[in-house]
């Protein structure tokens, strides 16, 4: 007992490192050794081990000292950054899963506490902005009686789990709620990390595999599982959810070059089908190639005038484009509608006025937006013979307007009536996932380049990136958008602004003069998803059509300006929410993300938002990411689309497999 309060007395006392050993007053008492049992236990780790090693070696030389304990701290500075790594690993793939199988409107560039709060939100809680938490949907007892009988707590109403919860416990139990197998050997290599993840993953998808047949394992989850049980039992999800018009697009190819409406029966035929679905509306186009296709300003519209009297005739509202670019490709089913002929013949004397590429290669697609200004269209500007074109639609379809048939008119900016640069063209040899080229060579927009390099004071700008790459390139291959690349460089930050200037100037100069052709008509812009690239920092593939929204810039927000301030629906191509991995791998796409943040942007201007399907879809599973992306289930603000343009599948797939799924989609999305 004294011997014991003794060496606790040294220990404790300030001094006791200055004590003499050879007191005679200090009983030199042996510090108790450890049991048996204790030397097995872990050994310690960063800074206590860092402490232990300079203790245990304090008998060395003080050079032996100070080299081992920087070496135990460079292996806790790589055992550190190995386990952020893995940390990040798992937090990208929660983050994924939750936005792609459970609806949550997780920002792009979410943390935990997105997620933490999006998760309380989806279980019940009322989740303040400055972190306060209280549960206001169940009570207390309710909640605590659940958990200790083991059962899943009941969801709150918006959640998508909400009446299949109890039915399928045992399912999500065994799924959501088993501890993770996963431990963090600190040994691992980074390579190493990622087969543990990918092993863990594998786990929980070969117990369900045979749910989907069509899908990969790698992308099978639970929350897919549970969303199939539910659909499957209770379909009606968004019943009573805000009433979303539905307008269907009518195929291209009714009207023939001389503008004749070819089959008349047949439209009566589709649009009694359609009729049947109760859809609001239908979409028609209208060719600029077929209205003045031979003779500048006189205006054919006799096929379409016949058209819209049958679409009058079963009561439908109906929406316009107005197409200025050429239609054609592999998925047109052999219908080709150039641009006007007599543009055409202008194109051959002076081919400046079309698109060009690095090569010199010209693009018909649409004209260049460098002419708006410049009289070369038989003495008329670009934006001049746009005008006249609108103006001459308004005064023929006058009736139709009186009458509030013709609810919207949707004006084309450019290739495939989207507001981009034809960066993408297959003809010219782009293949997807290839970052497209800038379109900027004809004479035109370099003298527009020359002009804004000398006004900037740096005349030597005045050129082309020569570094960028070609149609099919990679990020990663070419010195512009790679990694730390030009595209951020002084030069080019100002070759992208001004190349986005163009597009915005463009929209705002078509504009202007449409919302004069169209008083109170209202107007749409149809807004492109170009997704892949995306998880790169420069995003390449947006930057060549146009919208400069690299990781450190927002490229939407300047062109959804000019879009509130002349009071247009921004129309979004919503792309395939759900790609394959492979895909997903090869092209770092996330379309998901791109989405968020074109949606995000846009209501945070104030704009009213609309939406159209990428590539037709019969499957009620890619049906059904369309109603979530048009009634986000979780959005705050209670945004919705303001309608949606539905593009149909070909007619012999649509009449064997889509009728009862696109009857399904419209009733999901009036809230029925």
């Amino acid at each position: 007992m004294n011997n014991t309060t003794s060496t606790t007395t040294a220990r404790n006392h300030p001094h006791h490192q200055d004590l003499d050993p050879h007191d005679p007053n200090l009983t030199p008492t042996p510090y108790p050794q450890p049991h048996p049992q204790q030397s097995q236990t872990r050994r310690p780790r960063g800074f206590a081990a860092t402490m232990a090693t300079t203790t245990t070696s304090s008998s060395t030389s003080p050079a032996n000292t100070n080299s081992k304990s920087r070496k135990e701290r460079e292996k806790e500075k790589e055992r550190t950054k190995l386990r952020e790594r893995h940390r990040r690993a798992i937090t990208s793939r929660m983050l994924a899963g939750l936005r792609q199988y459970g609806n949550f409107p997780l920002p792009a560039r979410a943390d935990m506490n997105d997620v933490l709060a999006a998760l309380a939100r989806e279980a019940g809680w009322v989740v303040e902005a400055d972190g306060t938490t209280y549960r206001q949907s169940l009570p207390v007892n309710h909640v605590n009686n659940s958990h200790n009988l083991g059962q899943c707590p009941v969801s709150s109403v918006e959640s998508p789990l909400s009446v299949s919860s109890l039915k399928n416990c045992s399912v999500k139990t065994s799924v959501d709620c088993q501890p993770s197998v996963l431990r963090i050997d600190e040994s691992l290599s980074p390579a190493s990390l990622d087969s543990v993840i990918a092993a863990e993953r594998d786990i929980k998808v070969d117990k369900y595999t045979s749910i989907s047949p069509i899908r990969s394992p790698e992308c099978l989850q639970a929350d897919q599982l549970i969303r199939e049980v539910q659909t499957a039992e209770h379909g009606n999800d968004f019943s009573g959810t805000q009433y979303v018009p539905v307008y269907v697009m009518l195929a291209t190819g009714l009207v023939d070059s001389f503008c004749k409406l070819l089959n008349p029966e047949g439209v009566r035929q589709e649009l009694r089908h359609l009729k049947s679905l109760h859809v609001d509306g239908v979409v028609v186009d209208c060719w600029w190639g077929i209205v003045e296709g031979w003779t500048p300003q006189k205006y054919e519209w006799s096929g379409y005038r016949e058209l819209f009297n049958i679409i009058r005739e079963f009561e439908m509202k109906l929406q316009v484009v107005i197409a200025f670019h050429e239609y054609g490709g592999n998925d047109s089913g052999g219908v080709f509608i150039s641009l006007p002929q007599w543009v055409l013949e202008i194109g051959k004397e002076n081919q400046d006025i079309f698109f060009t590429d690095r090569e010199g290669r010209r693009n018909t697609e649409c004209l260049s937006w460098s002419i708006d200004k410049e009289r070369v269209l038989r003495g008329r500007t670009g934006i001049e013979v746009y005008f006249d074109f609108m103006r001459s639609f308004r005064t023929e379809f006058d009736d139709f307007f009186r009458e509030g048939l013709i609810s919207a008119v949707e004006i084309g900016l450019g290739p495939f009536g989207e507001l981009k640069y034809p960066s993408f063209s297959e003809r010219m040899g782009w293949r997807y996932p290839g970052i497209g080229e800038f379109q900027c060579y004809d004479r035109y927009s370099l003298q527009n380049l020359r002009k804004a390099a000398t006004s900037r004071g740096h005349s030597f700008w005045a050129r082309t990136p020569d570094n960028a790459g070609y149609y099919t390139s990679r990020p990663h291959e070419t010195g512009f958008f790679c990694e730390r690349g030009d595209y951020d460089s002084y030069y080019g930050r100002f070759f992208l602004r001004w190349y986005s200037q163009v597009l915005i100037d463009h929209a705002d100069n078509v504009l202007s003069l449409a919302s004069l052709a169209f008083e109170e008509i209202q107007l749409v812009v149809k807004i492109p998803a170009v997704y892949w690239w995306y998880k790169t920092t420069s995003h390449a593939a947006e930057l060549t059509s146009g919208y400069y929204n690299p990781t450190n810039q927002d490229g939407y927000s300047q062109i959804f300006e000019v879009l509130k301030r002349h009071l247009v629906v921004m129309k979004f191509v919503c792309p395939g929410m759900q790609l394959p991995c492979h895909e997903i791998d090869d092209a770092s796409a996330d379309p998901e993300a791109l989405s968020w943040q074109v949606l995000n942007s846009a209501w945070d201007k104030g704009l009213a938002v609309a939406g159209q399907n990428a590539v037709p879809s019969y499957e009620r599973e890619g049906l059904m990411r369309l109603v979530d992306v048009s009634k986000p289930r979780n959005d705050p603000d209670r945004h919705q689309f303001s309608f949606f343009v539905f593009q149909q599948p070909s007619d012999l797939v649509q009449r064997s497999m889509c009728f009862s799924e696109l009857d399904y989609f419209i009733k999901q999305m009036h809230g029925i």
